[in-house]
Order: C-alpha cells, then sequence, then structure tokens
C-alpha cells in the first residue's frame, strides 16, 4: 500500500486578493507560513518517506516546512506547477470576465472546455499530473508520499484518483492549505480525507 498525501500551498497576497496565479513565482504571505507550520504538524503522523512540490515559491515553502521536522529534502517535480493561465495570469476574477466575458462564463460553468488564452486546458493539467502520480505511486510502494502543489493542479489529481471526469471540476473544493489523503492498493486509490483543513482553525 502506498500513501499519498496531497497538499495546497499556504495563502499569498495574490490568494489574499484573490489573482490568478498560474506560473507567476510568489512567495507565502505571514498567515500563509503559519499555515504551513501548522500542516506540518497535522502530516506528521503519516511519518513522510519523501516530499515532492512544484517548483514555484510558494510551493516549495510549504514543502520545505512541511519537509523539515523529517529532515528530508523536497524533491521540485514539474508535472504538478500550477496551471497555465496564459493571458489571464494577474488578473482579477472581476478583471478576467470583464476581458473574457464568454470564456469567463464558459469556465464557470463548462471548465473542461476551456484552454486559457496562451496557456493550457484542464485536460493538459491532468495529463502531465495522471503520469506523475503512476509513476510515482510505483516507484514509492509501501511509502508515504506527499505532494504539495496548487489549487487547479490539486483538483485535478484529486478527481483523478477519485475516477471523475474534469466536467466535474467545480464539484471538488480545494482551500487553501488543505490536506487530501489517499492509499493506494494494487493500483486503486482510496479517499480517506478530502480538503482537510482543520489545522488551520484559529489562524488568522
Amino acid at each position: 500500500m502506498t500513501k499519498l498525501l496531497i497538499i495546497r500551498h499556504g495563502r499569498t497576497e495574490w490568494n489574499r486578493v484573490e489573482r490568478l496565479r498560474g506560473r507567476a513565482d510568489i512567495s507565502l504571505d505571514e498567515v500563509g507560513r503559519k499555515q504551513a507550520e501548522a500542516a506540518a504538524r497535522r502530516v506528521a503522523e503519516w511519518q513522510l518517506n519523501t516530499v515532492y512540490s512544484s517548483p514555484l515559491r510558494r510551493a516549495m515553502e510549504t514543502a520545505q516546512t512541511l519537509a523539515q521536522p523529517s529532515g528530508l529534502e523536497v524533491k521540485k517535480l514539474s508535472e504538478i506547477i500550477d496551471i497555465d493561465y496564459g493571458q489571464w495570469q494577474g488578473l482579477s476574477l472581476e478583471e478576467a470576465a470583464a476581458r473574457d466575458g464568454e470564456l469567463y462564463k464558459k469556465w464557470l460553468h463548462s471548465p473542461h472546455q476551456v484552454k486559457f488564452p496562451g496557456g493550457e486546458s484542464l485536460a493538459e493539467v491532468r495529463d502531465r499530473v495522471v503520469s506523475a502520480l503512476e509513476r510515482l505511486t510505483a516507484e514509492h510502494n509501501k511509502q508515504t508520499i506527499s505532494l504539495v502543489s496548487h489549487k487547479v493542479v490539486c483538483q485535478v489529481m484529486v478527481l483523478s484518483l477519485l475516477g471523475l471526469e474534469l466536467s466535474h471540476f467545480w464539484d471538488v473544493t480545494q482551500d487553501i492549505c488543505a490536506v487530501n489523503y489517499f492509499e493506494v492498493r494494487g493500483g486503486i486509490p482510496s479517499a480517506l480525507l478530502i480538503n482537510d483543513t482543520c489545522h488551520l482553525e484559529g489562524l488568522s
């Protein structure tokens, strides 16, 4: 059995003001660092063997906080980098809606049909993360793996592990610094926790 922890990074300033982050390389803010510390205490019970992270700073900073108690070195994993929003990167939701009204409506109602101008689609994200998940669960059989990534990517990973189509994208929530826990037996994943944020109670 392989134990798989999927964790969204802590808060950044662009999370606070709700700007589309994508490949922008933003650091955690003070609250985000506290959230990462709380997540580290939460996942300590699983005795991590390996920690992988998106190469972007907000994920790496979160992953390094998770790895530190176990003395592990974080491994960068390009397949779980955030979605490429292309021309939408850095826009607020209001700005995106004003810029591309029809595409924004499609993103809200049929996200699986959207390809961001100059960026990626959810299907492209799924292809790269599924490949990584299959490889890592095989390489780390009977170990506990932590993957630190981003909202969209975490949602796609959870959907893929649950066997759900990308049309269900908005049916899965991934809050800031949420923890998801799966156990993979004989190649079949079972969900034990999804979007757990209990460790963040009391943080401001």
